[in-house]
C-alpha cells in the first residue's frame, strides 16, 4: 500500500516563498508508485492541504490529518521543507514527535540549536571548530559602537540571529553605518550577532544521510558578484556557485572532514549544509542549516547532482530512511 507523505512548506518567516519553491520541487520528484504526496502549506493564519487545482482544505492540528472529500487521511511520514520558523527551529519537529509521526529533519533540539547562530557557534567552539570573533546584542540592550568595533573590527557583518536566506544581514565598512545595520537586523529578529570580517574563500558543504551512511557531498565554492553572499546572490543568479570547489585535494578533505565533524557533534540527521570561510588554510564555520534550500537554484541539490545523486534519489531516499 502506498504511504501518505505530507510535504510541509511555507512557514512564518521571510523565507516562506523560498520554502514554497523547495516544497514543490520535492512534490514533483517523489515516486508516485510508492508514495501519495500531499502539499501542506503552513502559515500563521492557516494550515491547509493544497491540491492540484490549488483548492485548500484545512489541516486538523489535533492529529495532523486532512479530510478533503469527507474522508480522513492520516500521514505516514512528513518531508519538512520549511525554511525558518516553524520548520527549522524545532517547533514542527517537536509537534510531530508528540504525534509520533516520523519526519525527514533532525530532532527538535538540534533544529532549535542550529537555528540559533549564537548558541550553535558557542557549542561548536568548545569542540575546537574555528569561528569568527563575535559580539551579541538583544533588542533593548544599550549599543556602544566603540565597544563593538573594538572587539570585532571593521569591516564586520551584522546578522539577525535566527534567520536565513541572508535576511536581516548587512556588511558594515564604516563606523557611521553600524547603528543602521543593527536596526535593520532587529527588524528580522530580537537577537543579533555581529561578526568580524573573514577575508578568504567561501565554501558550502552538504552532509546527508544517504543509503544509511553519513555522506559528505562535493564542496561548493561561492563567488558573489555582490559585497557578500546576499539574497540576490543566492536566488537571483548574482553569484557563481562552483561545484566542485577550486580547492586543493588537501583543503577539500579538511573542510569535508570539518563538515562531517560538525554533523556528528550536533547529532544531526537528514539534510544539512554548513558554510565556511577559509582563511590562511583554516576553514572557519559561519552557520549550519538543517533545512537547506531544495530549489533548482539551491546549493545542496547541485552538490548531490555532482555526486551522481538525482533529485528523485535525493528526496525519495530521505523518505525511505524513515522506514515507514
Amino acid at each position: 500500500m502506498k504511504k501518505n507523505i505530507a510535504i510541509l512548506m511555507g512557514g512564518y518567516s521571510s523565507e516562506y516563498e523560498i520554502s514554497l519553491k523547495s516544497g514543490n520541487v520535492v512534490y514533483r520528484h517523489l515516486n508516485r508508485e510508492v508514495y501519495n504526496p500531499f502539499r501542506i502549506h503552513i502559515f500563521r493564519d492557516k494550515w491547509v492541504y493544497v491540491n492540484n487545482d490549488e483548492a485548500e482544505f484545512p489541516v486538523d492540528r489535533h492529529d495532523f490529518s486532512i479530510a478533503p472529500e469527507g474522508k480522513k487521511i492520516n500521514f505516514d511520514g512528513v518531508f519538512i521543507a520549511i525554511h525558518g520558523s516553524p520548520g527549522e527551529d524545532g517547533y514542527i519537529q517537536a509537534y510531530l514527535d508528540l504525534l509520533d509521526i516520523p519526519h525527514t529533519s533532525c530532532g527538535f533540539y538540534q533544529a532549535a540549536l542550529t537555528f540559533n547562530k549564537r548558541d550553535c557557534l558557542s557549542v561548536l567552539k568548545a569542540y575546537g571548530i574555528p569561528c569568527a570573533t563575535s559580539f551579541y546584542l538583544n533588542k533593548g540592550d544599550a549599543v556602544n559602537t566603540n565597544d563593538i568595533i573594538a572587539k570585532v573590527g571593521l569591516p564586520c557583518f551584522v546578522k539577525a540571529n535566527k534567520a536565513g536566506s541572508s535576511f536581516g544581514i548587512s556588511k558594515v565598512n564604516e563606523k557611521k553605518d553600524l547603528s543602521a545595520a543593527i536596526a535593520h537586523s532587529f527588524k528580522e529578529d530580537d537577537e543579533i550577532i555581529i561578526e568580524s570580517f573573514l577575508d578568504g574563500t567561501e565554501v558550502s558543504v552538504g552532509v546527508i544521510q544517504y543509503k544509511g551512511e553519513t555522506t559528505v557531498l562535493p564542496v561548493t565554492e561561492i563567488v558573489s558578484e555582490n559585497d557578500f553572499f546576499d539574497f540576490n546572490a543566492k536566488y537571483l543568479g548574482q553569484s557563481q556557485e562552483i561545484t566542485p570547489a577550486r580547492l586543493s585535494a588537501e583543503m577539500t578533505a579538511k573542510v569535508s572532514d570539518m563538515a562531517r565533524k560538525v554533523y556528528e557533534i550536533l547529532k544531526l540527521k537528514g539534510f544539512s549544509r554548513s558554510e565556511y570561510i577559509i582563511v590562511n588554510n583554516v576553514p572557519h564555520l559561519l552557520e549550519v542549516n538543517t533545512v537547506p534550500g531544495l530549489t533548482a537554484e539551491s546549493i545542496l541539490p547541485q552538490q548531490a547532482r555532482e555526486a551522481g545523486i538525482s533529485p528523485e534519489e535525493l528526496f525519495n531516499n530521505a523518505i525511505e530512511a524513515l522506514r515507514l
